[in-house]
């Protein structure tokens, strides 16, 4: 279970029919609720475009059972991710991507980029720069 490790590390063959080696990476020592690392790992696929928009998710049970999570968590991921306008849920057909973010992902590359080139200009270290993005909400 979860509380035996550190991290889990698993590699969705077949589950996302996308990218068979995407993988979904949780660590019980994070700051971040299990559904949360979950959820983000799945934006970032749809941010950068590896997820389709009509692309279905797997089902919860099958995605905590590869995860090695309950399965609320999964729910939970899922439940963020309609309430950001990503994903549909419906019963009996499951979770369904709304929109791929190719475009989002790019402009905030763009923006990224030039955050890092005012740090660099203003003499702030990168790693001052982490930390202040960290505490940012």
């Amino acid at each position: 279970m979860v509380g035996e490790r550190s991290a889990s590390t698993l590699e969705l063959a077949g589950l996302f029919a996308y990218n068979a080696n995407m993988l979904i990476t949780v660590d019980p020592t994070a700051r971040a609720t299990l559904a949360e690392q979950v959820a983000s790992q799945i934006r970032y696929a749809i941010a950068r475009g590896e997820l389709a928009s009509g692309e279905r998710l797997p089902s919860a049970r099958d995605l905590a059972a590869a995860v090695d999570v309950n399965m609320h968590t999964v729910l939970r991921a899922y439940a963020q991710l309609q309430d950001d306008g990503l994903i549909e849920l419906r019963r009996g057909r499951g979770a369904t991507v709304l929109r791929s973010g190719n475009a989002s992902f790019d402009r905030l590359s763009t923006l990224v980029d030039e955050l890092r080139d005012q740090a660099d200009t203003l003499g702030v270290p990168l790693d001052d720069l982490f930390t202040m993005i960290k505490g940012a909400r």
